[in-house]
């Protein structure tokens, strides 16, 4: 069962040469009955900011009792409500804080939504919103997450396009079988037919062996009444 309270507090966050190091993810989603371009079939999750009116994708500080992958899960979770699988890293960035001057490290990671949840840790104080990639480029303050964004399509198409790729060399592969399955079952015909034919030419030359014997046998026998030849004594 999901944990329905928020992380607080600083004694866990686990920092790099002074920089706090906070990890992201980004939520997404594909609708239904797409007609499979990325940018029309793709729906990511952005989410409102407690401290502004910006929109943004979940993020919060990686703490120490946990690895970079459950700090991502956790983030969706507490901020959006959303389950899923945690896909490999889209990249690592260096960004200023915008509300204390900070530099921070942040990680960032695609999410695919298994779940969506009803209530969730910051159900009262954010707002969750899907929107398409164009929708989410517009409103997100943070420019390091529309490169991550842009990370994360450029990926999925790559994907797609391998995909599309072994498809068609499955299909190709099944049309080629098939037709040497063709060819193969037609040599076999006509092998099949030489055989038959050649049995019966046999058959036919046996029995016009048979009946060449039959009409020379009482040749013979007119042939030697004529030449006078005696037919052999009986004892």
């Amino acid at each position: 069962m999901a944990c329905m309270v928020s992380r607080t507090g600083r004694h866990l966050q686990r920092y790099n040469k002074g920089c706090r190091l906070v990890v992201g993810c980004i939520p997404y989603r594909y609708k239904n009955g797409s007609d499979g371009a990325i940018n029309n079939e793709l729906e990511v999750l952005v989410i409102s900011s407690q401290k502004s009116q910006g929109m943004m994708f979940p993020k919060g500080g990686w703490e120490l009792d946990e690895s970079v992958d459950e700090a991502a899960s956790r983030e969706s979770l507490e901020e959006a409500g959303v389950l899923g699988n945690v896909e490999s890293q889209l990249g690592k960035w260096s960004f200023k804080s915008k509300s204390c001057g900070i530099y921070r490290e942040g990680y960032m990671f695609p999410l695919l939504v298994t779940e969506q949840l009803e209530e969730w840790p910051e159900k009262n104080v954010r707002q969750r919103i899907w929107m398409t990639v164009a929708e989410a480029r517009e409103v997100c303050r943070h420019g390091w997450m529309k490169e991550a964004l842009d990370i994360l399509v450029d990926r999925l198409k790559s994907q797609q396009h391998k995909e599309e790729e072994e498809e068609a060399l499955d299909i190709l592969v099944d049309r080629l079988k098939s037709q040497q399955h063709k060819e193969e079952e037609e040599e076999a015909l006509d092998i099949l037919v030489d055989r038959l034919k050649s049995q019966q030419h046999k058959e036919e030359e046996e029995a016009l062996d048979i009946l060449v014997d039959r009409l020379k046998s009482p040749q013979h026998k007119e042939e030697e009444e004529e030449d006078g030849v005696p037919p052999p004594a009986l004892n």
